[in-house]
This record gives C-alpha cells, sequence and structure tokens, in this order.
C-alpha cells in the first residue's frame, strides 16, 4: 500500500513520525523510503514558499537515494536511518552542493561530505536538501539578504531562532524527519527553544566537525533538531565520533535516579530582565521534575567575567571566518561589521580568553558539586520578530542577542553537553528549558529529558502551519 494514496490526517502522522519511528517503519516494511521522502516534497513545495526553511532542495538526489536504500531493504540490508530522509543545515558539505553558509560570499560546490554527512549517509538517511542560516552562523535569527527571513511555524512573524533556524523550521513544520545544526553560542538550543524542539549541545569533540575542528577558538560543536529525545539519542550514536560505553537510545531504556537539580534564572551577564511568563514556565517544569520524584532546589552558578572570554573568542571566530570566503566583498554590512570588532581584539587578549577556560569552567562548575543537573531558562524571551535585527549595526545586534539569548554561550565556553526541551508555550509560543549536565553527561541529560517529554507530551503539539 502507498502511504502517498492515504488520508491527509495520515500522511501527517506520517511526516511527524520521527528519526526513530520512520526507521522501524522502514524495516517493517510499512512504509518506503521514497514515500516518505515524495510526501516531505510535497510539504516543503506546500509549505516551504512561507517559512524558507530551505536553501536548496535535492529532490532528484534524494529520490534516487531513496530507491536505493529501499534496494537495501529489500535485500535484508540493515542500517539505523536507512532511508530516512533528514536535512542539513548550509554550513555542512554535502559533495557536488554548494555550502554557502548563508551569504553570497560562499565558493563552488563541495567536493565531498563532511565527516558528519558521512557518517549520516553510512547509517542509511537520505538527504532531502540544505536549510537555511543567518550569513557565517552569526545570529540568534535566520535572516539575511542572501537568502532572505526563515519564519517560524507556530507564528510566522516571529524568528525559527539561530543560526540553526531553518533546520529548526522544517523539523517543526514536518518538512523532514530531523536535521541537523551547529552551535557555537546557543545555535541549536535557541532555535529548539523557538520552535518547540529537542535540541542538544552535545559535549566538545562529541561530533566531528572535520575541517572546522576548532570553530570560533572552540566554541562550535555540531547536532541536530528533533521532535523526540528518542531521535537525538538515534542520530547522536550515528554522529559520535567519541562513543560512550552504552548507546544513547539504550540509554532512555532505564529512568534516571532521583536526581538533585539546581533551578537557576539567572543570567550569564548583568542588567539581563528575564520574561516573568518565561521563569514561570520553566517553573511548570521544575514542577515536573519534582513530581517526577527528583529534588529540585534554587541555586545560581557563579558566571564571573566568563561572557568576557567567550565574547572574545566569538568575536574573533567570526573575524577569522570573514577572511576565509573567496567573495568577501559581497558580506553583509553588519557581518562586516561584526568582523571589524573581532579585528580590534589583540592577540594577547585573544590568547588570555583562551587560557582562562579552566578557570572559568572549574568556578561554574562548582554548581555541580552539590547538584547533577541545572535547570535554566533557554531564552529570556519568547522568540522575537522575525526581522527584529535586520538593518541594524553590528554592536546594536550583539546588544540585542546578549539581552535575548543569555543562557546559552556560556556553556559553549565551558564545553559541555546542554539540551534545550520545550516547556509550556506563553501565548501560543514555545519556551524553551535548559538542561545543563557536568562534562561528558549527554546519557544524563537525555534520560532526564525523556522522563519529562513523557511527563509534558510535547510531541503530541504542532504548529498551525503544519
Amino acid at each position: 500500500m502507498h502511504r502517498t494514496d492515504a488520508p491527509s490526517a495520515d500522511r501527517e502522522t506520517l511526516a511527524f513520525a520521527g528519526v526513530a519511528g520512520q526507521a522501524d517503519m522502514i524495516r517493517r516494511g510499512e512504509v518506503s523510503s521514497r514515500e516518505l521522502v515524495e510526501l516531505y516534497l510535497e510539504r516543503i513545495e506546500r509549505l516551504d514558499p512561507e517559512l524558507n526553511a530551505f536553501r536548496t532542495v535535492m529532490a532528484e538526489r534524494a529520490l534516487a537515494d531513496a530507491q536505493q536504500a529501499d534496494g537495501r531493504r529489500g535485500a535484508g540490508g540493515e542500517r539505523p536511518l536507512l532511508g530516512v530522509p533528514i536535512a542539513v543545515k548550509d554550513s555542512e558539505d554535502v559533495a557536488g552542493e554548494l555550502t554557502t553558509w548563508g551569504t553570497a560570499a560562499h565558493g563552488g560546490p563541495a567536493q565531498r561530505d563532511n565527516d558528519l554527512v558521512a557518517r549520516l549517509r553510512a547509517a542509511g538517511a537520505v538527504i532531502l536538501g540544505k536549510t537555511n542560516l543567518p550569513e557565517l552562523a552569526i545570529m540568534g535569527a535566520t535572516e539575511g539578504p542572501a537568502f532572505g527571513v526563515t519564519r517560524n511555524p507556530w507564528d510566522t512573524d516571529r524568528t525559527p531562532g539561530g543560526s540553526s533556524g531553518g533546520s529548526a523550521a522544517a523539523v517543526a513544520a514536518g518538512l523532514c524527519a530531523a536535521a541537523t545544526g551547529s552551535d557555537g553560542a546557543g545555535s541549536i538550543r535557541i532555535p529548539a527553544a523557538c520552535c518547540g524542539l529537542v535540541g542538544l549541545k552535545p559535549q566538545r569533540d562529541r561530533v566531528s566537525l572535520g575541517a572546522l575542528d576548532g570553530h570560533w577558538y572552540g566554541l562550535s560543536v555540531a547536532g541536530f533538531l528533533t521532535r523526540s529525545v528518542a531521535d537525538t539519542a538515534v542520530l547522536l550514536d550515528v554522529a559520535a565520533s567519541r562513543a560512550p560505553e552504552r548507546s544513547y537510545a539504550r540509554a532512555l531504556a532505564e529512568p534516571p535516579a532521583r536526581l538533585r537539580i539546581a533551578l537557576s534564572s539567572k543570567p550569564t551577564a548583568p542588567g539581563v530582565r528575564v520574561d516573568a511568563r518565561v521563569r514561570a514556565s520553566v517553573q511548570r517544569v521544575a514542577d515536573a521534575l519534582r513530581d517526577l520524584g527528583h529534588v529540585v532546589v534554587e541555586s545560581d552558578p557563579d558566571y564571573g567575567r566568563a561572557a568576557d572570554a567567550l565574547t572574545i573568542r566569538y568575536l574573533c571566530g567570526i573575524a577569522q571566518d570573514a577572511e576565509s570566503f573567496p567573495r568577501p566583498e559581497r558580506l553583509q554590512r553588519r557581518t562586516r561589521g561584526f568582523a571589524r570588532l573581532g579585528g580590534l581584539i589583540p592577540a594577547p587578549l585573544l590568547e588570555r580568553a583562551r587560557r582562562d577556560e579552566a578557570r572559568h569552567a572549574a568556578r561554574i562548575n562548582e554548581v555541580f558539586r552539590a547538584h547533577d543537573v541545572l535547570l535554566t531558562p533557554t531564552m529570556a524571551r519568547p522568540p522575537v520578530d522575525a526581522a527584529a535585527w535586520e538593518g541594524r549595526s553590528a554592536l546594536r545586534t550583539l546588544l540585542g542577542m546578549a539581552a535575548a539569548y543569555p543562557f546559552t554561550a556560556v556553556w559553549n565556553l565551558t564545553g559541555q553537553p546542554a539540551v534545550s526541551v520545550p516547556a509550556p508555550p506563553v501565548g501560543g509560543l514555545p519556551v524553551g528549558a535548559q538542561l545543563v549536565g557536568p562534562p561528558d553527561g549527554e546519557g544524563r541529560l537525555l534520560a532526564l529529558a525523556a522522563q519529562l517529554e513523557g511527563e509534558l507530551g510535547w510531541t503530541r503539539h504542532r504548529p498551525p502551519l503544519a
């Protein structure tokens, strides 16, 4: 039976079945990879003109890869993602395709798949297309002159976040089973919070960045945007170049023991106000954790001046990136402003910021002496307008983002894992709750997030546009 002939409600359920669900359905012969690709291509054609989630759709290539996946399944082949259609952020190299990084300053097609895309393909995934991001992945919103404004399927006047905003919008709207993202200061977790998704920033170096190793002077990592914790675990098992003793997917089978959880709404930099509605939403997550048997008490980490050190690395990383593109004269004015700010930072100050990482991490991680997990908001407010910072200078944009996103970047500095999960919405808009673990704590975070998913039931909710 071809699901393409199924009623629209069944087709929508199939579109939102997720990575783990679709992989299992393909294994059991309930649906073919080609049927899934055709379903998603139809949804992209119908919904993406309003969202602008995809920079390019690789329709013919995806259909050919799906046909090959179906042939492998018919021959008894088994791979964890065999035939599952996913999207990749347009900062990932896909052989023969442009990697634009959201800018008109890009060069020619990539010669080969990067490490993450190669791992996904080896696991059997079918790449549907490449998703939009702001220029050079700088922004916490996805907009720019090269590829336009990407919009949030929960409210198209709002941003899906950034820089992995195209990936988040595509997953939230049911245009793919999951999508890759990257996170240098919150760029997986912020879009997850904006779009009601699960977004894990893995431990630094858990997923290989290949040629981009050390990007933004060690702040950047790669990961995924998904609707469920199980999907994130399955994808991390495939992508991890440094795997744990037990798979992340298997770790979800055992609920975590009673955990000591610190609750904090303290921003990482002074002078930032947190929306009272966001505080209340995250408090409801804390209440759910208590109902699950965990101990939750208010306790703030000592962030000190860590924000200064990470801002230096962020700006210097942008300046380094801006110099690497073949047509730098095509960079937008705001990006050139960010690069100028980074260029003003003396090399000794950058080196000091990098040396200070260990000192900042040791002080901040004192919170994990008395607690197993830290719970914070992901963002200080609900999703901002879709073009909130369009046309603004680099400095005004930087200050605006600091006010909206004061909870994420510090964990890129320390390198440890953090995940944003959906909290109860505010006025119909998604809100994110961030769970932070000690170094190498992804398994604990995912097991706790899976518990919360069962309690809060966020996978049942779909945006109006979908």
